[in-house]
């Protein structure tokens, strides 16, 4: 247990460096107080550019690669190899983690993004084939509503989907992405809220139903 405590830490005090507010010193700007007040790609996409946005999106998928891809097979000092940790579970508390820090992070008073990019990198690493069904089922639903925020809850879903099919006696893994799923719909509430309101920005360029 002690290897499976420290290092789902970890990836949580690497999912807790947020992209967007490290791009924003050098900028002197921060994101948390700008369009959506969000801390993530999308938000600095639209209020600082594409350059900027890419910057973000890097460190936010960077750091989820070494919470999962780096951080589970190390052997820690005092910290050591658990045999009877499961490594699939490992895998996925550290990828979880680095989910919840990237949305709860604890150097910037708990206010973060709201982990898609962050999950895109732990997915890349830990099945990386569940990203084409999740990518599709994203650009499916903005083409057809426009709507960004409601494609990223439509693709999470899609995860404890894939995995059911696809690896149903991984419990670890369907586990995962049940959690996922519930915790995307959650970090997007407010544009949950703002689509009943009306008044949701739409992705225009995307969008093919829109009106002429």
């Amino acid at each position: 247990m002690l290897e499976l405590g420290v290092k789902t830490l970890l990836a949580y005090l690497l999912g807790s460096v947020i992209g967007s507010l490290v791009m924003g010193r050098f900028r002197g700007v921060d994101i948390r107080e700008l369009g959506s007040g969000n801390a993530g790609g999308t938000n600095a996409l639209r209020t600082q550019g594409w350059k900027f946005a890419l910057g973000v999106v890097a460190i936010d998928v960077g750091k989820a690669v070494l919470a999962v891809g780096v951080l589970p097979p190390l052997d820690l000092p005092f910290v050591g190899i658990d045999p009877q940790l499961g490594r699939d579970w490992l895998a996925v508390a550290c990828a979880a983690a680095v989910v919840v820090g990237h949305v709860f992070p604890v150097w910037h008073e708990f206010r973060g993004g709201k982990g898609a990019a962050t999950l895109i990198g732990a997915v890349a690493m830990i099945a990386p084939a569940a990203l084409l069904p999740v990518a599709l089922a994203w650009l499916a639903c903005v083409m057809l509503t426009g709507y960004v925020g409601l494609g990223t809850m439509v693709g999470a879903a899609t995860l404890p989907l894939y995995f059911a099919l696809t690896v149903p006696r991984s419990t670890a893994l369907v586990t995962f992405g049940v959690a996922m799923a519930a915790f995307v719909l959650y970090t997007h509430r407010a544009n949950l809220a703002r689509m009943r309101a009306g008044n949701e920005n739409r992705a225009r360029r995307l969008w093919l139903l829109r009106p002429r």
